[in-house]
């Protein structure tokens, strides 16, 4: 059932000591894909100053801005309004041959080698072979995905975003970032493109119309399989009209959503939350 989604995103970012100058870009406007259809997106910075927006390589809307005078803090605010609709029926399954010979001469072979944040050792890419054996592009992505799950739990605050994919198999648990990256290295590792996807969730399936709930950013995969299909590996669940797609890419590094510099003193950390509301 399509569903409209209001999102607001607010980043605080306190400096230890007052920044000098900062330089900063964020990518937090959802996309206009087939199922999704962003009405309405806004990036608003505090202390005000003029933004800019570009399309970055990957295809993801970036708004950039600097702040050139002293700030003790800055306060990012992205609103948008998101239409989404049900996936349709997954594509016919291309042979593993086909996967092959299509990575071999098109940018899918961006997304079919390790990367720094989606490199697991022999061991862990011969269990995702064990587990793709004698199985589809689509039925590997799921196996593949439970595999990571079943040893991975999901426990907020259990990593950083620096933690490595192995680090998390070893510890047995993770958020969505490191359980999408282990994902996309099994994945790649068993000749099945698979990238990363940055966006939001809403928390209730169900949500009842126009009360705001609080929720996160989330990130899921996509596979190549004759066409680009999304799995949300955490969840277990084909994404679906209850995910919003912000950006794609190999990995965290290429969809970060707020990335910057500054000048002064070292510390501070930045606080996020997230608000969804369903409006229809």
């Amino acid at each position: 059932m399509t569903r409209r989604l209001r999102i607001k995103h607010v980043t605080e970012v306190s400096y230890a000591q007052p920044a000098a100058s900062s330089h900063n870009e964020v990518r937090m406007t959802p996309l206009t894909l087939p199922g999704q259809t962003t009405l309405d997106a806004r990036v608003t910075v505090s202390p005000a100053t003029p933004t800019w927006s570009y399309w970055d390589y990957w295809g993801t809307q970036v708004t950039g801005f600097d702040l050139a005078d002293p700030h003790g803090h800055l306060t990012i605010t992205a609103s948008s309004l998101v239409e989404t609709s049900p996936p349709g029926p997954l594509p016919a399954a291309p042979t593993w041959t086909e996967v092959g010979e299509r990575v071999a001469r098109s940018r899918l072979l961006e997304f079919a080698g390790p990367t720094g944040r989606t490199t697991v050792p022999p061991r862990l890419a011969k269990k995702a072979r064990k587990a793709a054996a004698g199985l589809d592009p689509h039925e590997t992505a799921v196996a593949v995905s439970h595999l990571v799950a079943d040893r991975v739990s999901y426990l907020p605050g259990a990593t950083s975003v620096n933690t490595s994919p192995v680090e998390a198999w070893e510890q047995g648990a993770g958020v969505c970032q490191d359980i999408t990256h282990l994902t996309i290295a099994m994945l790649r590792g068993v000749g099945l493109p698979a990238r990363y996807v940055s966006g939001y969730l809403h928390p209730e399936r169900e949500a009842e119309l126009h009360r705001p709930v609080a929720g996160e950013s989330h990130a899921w995969i996509e596979y190549w399989a004759g066409d680009w299909c999304g799995y949300d590996p955490t969840n277990r669940v084909r994404a679906d009209e209850t995910h919003v797609v912000v950006a794609r890419g190999r990995d965290y590094d290429d969809v970060t959503p707020h990335k910057g510099i500054y000048r002064g003193a070292a510390g501070g950390s930045p606080e996020v939350t997230v608000e969804f509301t369903r409006v229809a």
